[in-house]
């Protein structure tokens, strides 16, 4: 990675395209710096959608010193330009608290995102919180958790899988299949679990961006506009067939659900199918995945799956798998420098 010419972050916007969105010349600068820049606007644009006062922009502050304090502690060089993220993807492993997690992940050959050296991301924060309780064979701080919280636990015997996938369930032959963060899998009642750190929504449509119109297709006679099911994705078969199609969403917005909210219809869908569980494990100070107001987003999406299949979808706090960690001990080796790089020392961000 190259290292980055001197300028301030709003220089980076220079000369703009269409709806004023900034044009960028990567050449003049690492993927770090564009990837925080864009990153930043989103951010700023949704915070203005939902009041500056939501606190997400103190948790991601927050997150991102304790980040740094915990890579400077550790004696790690960072990017010259943020000193919350390693230098290059390369050096993932001085991402991982526990480097017997390090060691399976290279074993399993699993994939990793192309943020993984970045103190904030997702990937490895499930891997430093749930990647110990993997390889020690001790699950039980994680069932403590998602039984306290209302959700059901996999009956007999578990295997997890990290990065989790498979494409004949969707019908997803080509390009990237539903992929979960990890994955407990069991003969019934498989958890499948989605890890949100910083992130602000669940993934969007990237074929609305060209391949159709992001029209919602619904009532379902127009099935033939939307470019997934001409691929033959099971998408809206799935949608119809667990009667999400019919909720208010899907029955009334213009704009079509999938566009904005892929990655969770994906990820449920496929959970459905598969007989599971879907969980949400998410960091608590992060108000757009905490919101109950029926506008806010976790509320609309519950609002799509029908009352005989709520039970199957819920969300689980990364506190509150830490406050099972440390009340069920074991860990006491791992579990306080988990507490440090992710800032959650102090009780009232626990």
């Amino acid at each position: 990675m190259g290292v980055c010419e001197s300028s301030t972050i709003n220089d980076m916007a220079g000369r703009r395209g269409r709806n004023g969105v900034a044009i960028i010349d990567k050449r003049r600068y690492n993927d770090v710096t564009v990837m925080l820049w864009l990153t930043e606007r989103r951010v700023d644009e949704k915070g203005q959608e939902m009041g500056k006062n939501t606190g997400y922009d103190g948790f991601v502050d927050r997150l991102r010193e304790a980040a740094t304090k915990w890579f400077k502690s550790k004696g790690y060089e960072t990017d010259l330009n943020h000193s919350f993220v390693l230098p290059r993807k390369d050096d993932w492993p001085k991402n991982i608290i526990y480097q017997d997690v390090a060691h399976y992940v290279k074993e399993q050959n699993l994939p990793l995102h192309r943020w993984i050296h970045d103190g904030s991301s997702s990937q490895a924060m499930i891997f430093n919180l749930i990647g110990p309780l993997v390889v020690r064979n001790d699950l039980d701080p994680l069932k403590h958790a998602i039984e306290h919280s209302e959700l059901t636990w996999p009956d007999g015997e578990i295997t997890p899988a990290f990065e989790y996938s498979r494409r004949c369930v969707l019908n997803e032959i080509g390009g990237t299949p539903t992929t979960f963060d990890i994955a407990l899998l069991s003969q019934n009642n498989s958890l499948f679990v989605e890890a949100k750190l910083t992130e602000t929504d669940f993934g969007k449509c990237s074929f609305s961006k060209g391949d159709c119109n992001g029209e919602n297709p619904h009532p379902l006679d127009r099935l033939d506009t939307c470019h997934l099911h001409v691929k033959q994705r099971k998408y809206w078969d799935l949608l119809r067939d667990y009667g999400l199609a019919e909720s208010r969403i899907f029955a009334s917005e213009g704009e079509c659900p999938l566009k904005r909210h892929y990655q969770f219809f994906r990820e449920v869908l496929f959970t459905l199918a598969k007989g599971g569980s879907f969980v949400l494990l998410h960091d608590n100070r992060n108000p757009y995945f905490t919101g109950t107001a029926s506008d806010d987003l976790w509320p609309q999406l519950i609002d799509t799956i029908p009352e005989g299949l709520r039970d199957r979808v819920g969300r689980l706090t990364i506190q509150s798998v830490v406050r099972a960690i440390e009340k069920l001990g074991g860990h006491e080796d791992w579990i306080g420098s988990f507490k440090e790089k992710y800032g959650l020392q102090h009780p009232d961000q626990r």
